[in-house]
């Protein structure tokens, strides 16, 4: 087998085709794709299940999780930034180095949440100054000062995720993730509706199921991470009150813009609902079923943006410039190939996926499914050009660049895409499905900002001089 010299020291590495590159990324996007969808499944779960309570209780259900929910993206963050830093340090060889990111990402989860919480307290009183309905308010205040508890929880498990995963266990993420789902389930069933013996909480029970399911998933990876016996040299909590400010700045560094870019893509599709809105509940009905079934395809490479970042990581951590150009490569060409299936089936069968949303008996269903059919025709082409930004964010995040990708997805996403999707739906009358074109159009900026910006790293600085 072929042989380079490694850069870091550890002796000679074999040279790894493009078949095995391929088998790589796919052995450790495969399980975080199924991390994702079964988050996203916890998150229909408790869509569903409040539901069932009513409209006020669901109403006030989506204001709360949203309100969490902004918070919470922007400090995730500096949790997902322990994945490069983790991951370069393991490619390296240097345990110290990994120590250091995953506590100093402890340190900010616990210091974010505290930080937080205490104007998640003030939910309601926040809705109600936002003119909201005085009943909701208060529903959404009773659910969040109960949930706000998962806040510190969910942050850790996003640090210990990212720890899992940099070190290429992405299986135990997997199954941390799918106990989860179940668990929530069930303590759903039991607090909302009051069976098995709990007491019925309508609404609370639901913030009481995120919490209890937050908190054992929190500890379950972390009793994991610190007694499984490959894993315990990095002895992450050992002396874990010692700061170690050049880690904490690094991770602060990076983790701040990757909050701003996520929260500038969570601000663009709320912008577009409100848009959508004012042309009419039947297209808001239609955009919302398009852009559930494009955010489960979006998991797809969403989970390989993840493994890109780990493999980038671990080859510039080495020193392996053929092998962080091959992975990287490796990488875009199975992001293309997964979003033109899901396009494909998007263009092929729009009827049968939009109808799994919908009930044949309600009055308005065919004028939904009117509606949400050219909007999951636009969805097909922004898998494409979305996949293609989120990979080259994966591959740029994997070189600890992050500031320039931010600035490139704040201007894609809201000068272009915002601006060109007010113009395509009202001056130029497309409505509903010109506000997709419009996102579609500003997530295509960003692809091609994103993958320009990747392919340009040697000359533009991004990995320094080397020879391969």
């Amino acid at each position: 087998m072929k042989t380079l010299r490694d850069s870091s020291g550890q002796g000679a590495r074999p040279v790894l085709s493009w078949s095995g590159h391929a088998k790589a990324t796919l052995s450790l996007g495969i399980p975080l794709i199924g991390a994702q969808l079964a988050q996203i499944a916890i998150n229909v779960t408790d869509t569903i299940m409040i539901g069932w309570l009513g409209a006020t209780e669901l109403a006030a259900g989506v204001l709360a999780t949203q309100s969490f929910f902004l918070l919470f993206i922007f400090g995730s963050g500096f949790s997902i930034a322990v994945m490069p830093l983790a991951a370069q340090a393991n490619g390296s060889g240097d345990v110290r180095g990994v120590r250091r990111s995953v506590r100093m990402g402890l340190w900010l989860a616990l210091a974010y949440a505290a930080i937080v919480m205490p104007i998640l307290w003030m939910t309601e009183y926040i809705l109600l100054a936002a003119g909201q309905d005085p009943d909701i308010a208060a529903l959404a205040g009773d659910y969040i000062r109960v949930a706000q508890w998962a806040m510190l929880p969910a942050l850790l498990i996003m640090v210990f995720r990212s720890y899992l995963s940099a070190l290429e266990r992405a299986q135990v993420v997997l199954w941390a993730t799918l106990a989860g789902t179940l668990a929530n389930i069930l303590l759903n069933y039991m607090f909302i509706f009051g069976n098995f013996g709990a007491p019925r909480m309508g609404i609370v029970g639901a913030a009481v199921a995120s919490l209890g399911t937050t908190s054992v998933t929190c500890v379950a990876l972390l009793i994991y991470s610190v007694t499984k016996e490959q894993l315990r040299r990095y002895e992450l909590l050992v002396r874990f009150w010692r700061p170690d400010w050049q880690a904490l700045g690094e991770l602060l560094r990076l983790g701040w813009p990757i909050g701003a870019t996520i929260l500038a893509e969570v601000g663009l599709f709320a912008g577009a609902a409100i848009m959508i809105g004012w042309i009419g509940t039947i297209e808001l009905a239609a955009h919302g079923i398009a852009l559930q079934l494009a955010g489960i395809a979006f998991m797809l490479p969403l989970g390989l943006s993840s493994a890109a970042t780990v493999r980038i990581g671990n080859a510039f951590g080495r020193g392996d410039w053929l092998g962080l150009s091959r992975a990287g490569t490796v990488s875009i060409v199975l992001v293309i190939l997964v979003t033109l299936a899901t396009a494909i089936l998007f263009w092929a069968v729009p009827e049968p996926l939009v109808g799994l949303f919908l009930d044949e008996n309600n009055p308005d269903a065919r004028n939904v499914m009117l509606n949400a059919v050219p909007l999951l025709a636009v969805a097909a082409t922004f898998q494409l050009v979305d996949g293609l930004q989120v990979i080259g964010a994966g591959l740029l995040r994997g070189l600890k660049d992050t500031k320039m990708p931010m600035l490139f997805a704040i201007f894609s996403y809201w000068p272009v895409g915002m601006t060109l999707a007010y113009i395509f739906a009202f001056p130029m009358g497309f409505g509903a499905t010109g506000v997709w074109w419009g996102l579609a159009t500003g997530l295509a900026f960003a692809s091609v900002l994103m993958i320009w910006r990747y392919l340009m790293r040697d000359s533009i600085g991004l990995v320094g001089k080397h020879t391969e």
